[in-house]
């Protein structure tokens, strides 16, 4: 699963990186990082709501 702050990084990376724009390459990098972050953050609260429905007999689907 891809996010739009993964995506905007990759952009904005591969920019930096054509124009020679270490910054912006850096910026891209940061923004690519913060979306995994989220990605995987998102990732746990599903399986923690999913194992809480489970504990109390209410499958999520």
């Amino acid at each position: 699963m891809t996010n739009f702050d993964q995506i905007k990084g990759k952009v904005k990376e591969t920019a930096g990186k054509t124009v020679d724009n270490d910054s912006l390459a850096n910026k891209g990098r940061a923004d690519q990082a913060k979306g995994k972050a989220k990605e995987a953050a998102d990732k746990a609260k599903d399986r923690a709501k999913k194992a809480a429905d489970e504990k109390r007999g209410h499958f999520a689907e």
